[in-house]
């Protein structure tokens, strides 16, 4: 695809009702300030999330760049998207370390995550976007992402609200709040906010209450300051991030794949998304799509750099400006890339204390959970029908209890990867063995319209209301 795009009109905002589609610019000054605003949307959970899995923040920063670029290149200009850190590997991430892995293991396994991915996009571009929802119907969907998230209870309660559990609780009320009570754009980043909030908030109880006595993140208990500046002034304001070179393992493969279910149902949603907004029909698009972020998955992992996924938050900014030209991703991208070439803005983010994060993840792990229970809801899974109760419920079960299987004495399954296998091959398995009549109540629930939004929140192909009035909706 040739990188030129079209001045759209004079190069001014586009007049209500209409759109700048993907092939066309504003004036670069305008593009430039719509890049920035992709950045600020995109920034919050794309550096949040790897300090959470214990990857490098400023690395992910850099290759979401790189992945971004990737990503535009291969779908050919024809889906506007950032591509950000990806939630859904945390709780297997977690895992993985849980079982003494380091983070040559968490790139490995999350490399061959991406792997998979990629094959499935092959797969969908020559198959069809439909065959999608047939190995992946909404309810499995939904479970997987659930159990998922649910799964990371556990990381919270035990490694990071105890670091601080006043500065935690702080921290989360204040997203409560920020959530429902900013307007607008601020009321999106609100994650970004309480982490500033509770990190001034720890600063300002180190110089008034003094060292806090609380267990470390690695769970031994000393007397300390909540946030250490020391590292920051050392750190170079301009150098290139450490690489860390994958390693692999089986089980801890086993571990991340079915994260790959969630990615799938991020990327469908977000790509039926993108085509209601820019009134384009996509399908032919949603292999590439799954392959491109497979792909960029790859190759962000292979240098110690985190999972990649589309960007809700950037669609968000697309709708509300009725501007999906991918002029701006680009400018998004190059800026990344730019700020993860700063260590002193790693360094700064290294020194986030454990409360604070405490704070951040109870939040955001719920999120992750919810989110599966939104795409039930949207899609009007029928849990009346024990084709869907029955397997659906035991494998989230497993998955949030970590229920272990011991297969042989070398190897185990448990937690998100039993639970992810026991609820896609139980529900195909009772669809193939139950009656008529249950398997006509499955069949009627598929034609069923969706009521509300895609995975993400965006309004799904067929309703148009924000994006013709150009109002972002809350992810």
């Amino acid at each position: 695809m040739a990188l030129g795009w079209k001045l759209y009109g004079d190069g001014s905002a586009p007049p209500p009702g209409e759109v700048v589609r993907p092939g066309e610019r504003l004036s670069w000054g305008r593009t430039v300030g719509l890049g920035m605003q992709h950045v600020v949307a995109m920034f919050g959970a794309t550096f949040v999330f790897p300090v959470i899995m214990g990857l490098d923040p400023n690395l992910a920063i850099m290759m979401s760049g790189v992945a971004t670029i990737l990503f535009l290149l291969v779908v050919q200009g024809k889906v506007p998207s950032y591509l950000g850190t990806s939630a859904s590997f945390v709780g297997a991430v977690a895992a993985i370390r849980g079982q003494g892995g380091d983070s040559s293991d968490v790139v490995g396994a999350i490399l061959v995550a991406g792997a998979v991915l990629a094959l499935v996009g092959a797969v969908v571009h020559y198959l069809g976007a439909a065959v999608v929802t047939r190995v992946l119907p909404p309810a499995v969907t939904g479970a997987v992402v659930m159990l998922i998230g649910f799964n990371l209870a556990p990381v919270v309660g035990a490694t990071y609200w105890p670091q601080d559990q006043w500065v935690a609780l702080l921290t989360m009320l204040f997203v409560l709040l920020a959530t429902v009570l900013l307007p607008g754009f601020l009321g999106r980043i609100a994650v970004l906010l309480g982490l500033v909030a509770g990190f001034l908030l720890s600063w300002l109880l180190d110089a008034t209450a003094g060292p806090i006595t609380a267990p470390t993140g690695a769970g031994e208990v000393t007397t300390h300051d909540r946030v250490s500046f020391a590292a920051i002034g050392d750190a170079p304001w301009i150098g290139f991030p450490d690489l860390t070179g994958p390693s692999f393992s089986f089980d801890f493969s086993l571990l991340v794949i079915p994260a790959v279910v969630a990615l799938i149902a991020e990327n469908a949603g977000h790509v039926k998304a993108v085509a209601e907004m820019t009134r384009d029909d996509l399908d032919p698009y949603l292999g590439r799509a799954l392959f491109a972020d497979g792909a960029a998955t790859m190759l962000s992992s292979s240098v110690g750099g985190s999972p990649t996924t589309t960007y809700a938050e950037n669609i968000g900014v697309m709708a509300a400006t009725r501007v999906y030209s991918t002029a701006a991703y680009y400018v998004a991208a190059v800026t990344a890339i730019l700020f993860g070439l700063c260590p002193k803005f790693g360094a700064l983010v290294n020194a986030i204390p454990g409360g604070v994060l405490g704070g951040i993840t109870v939040v955001l792990y719920g999120m992750i959970g919810l989110l599966g229970a939104k795409i039930w809801v949207e899609n009007r899974v029928d849990f009346g029908n024990p084709i869907n109760l029955v397997p659906l419920a035991a494998g989230i079960i497993i998955g949030v209890g970590n229920v272990n299987l011991q297969v042989t004495d070398d190897f185990s399954l448990g937690g998100i990867a039993l639970g992810s296998i026991v609820a896609i091959a139980g529900w195909h398995l009772l669809r193939v063995l139950a009656p008529a009549p249950l398997r006509d109540q499955l069949a009627a629930e598929a034609q069923a319209p969706a009521t509300a939004g895609g995975a993400d929140g965006v309004p799904p192909q067929g309703r148009r209301p924000s994006a013709r009035r150009g109002g972002a909706r809350r992810r």
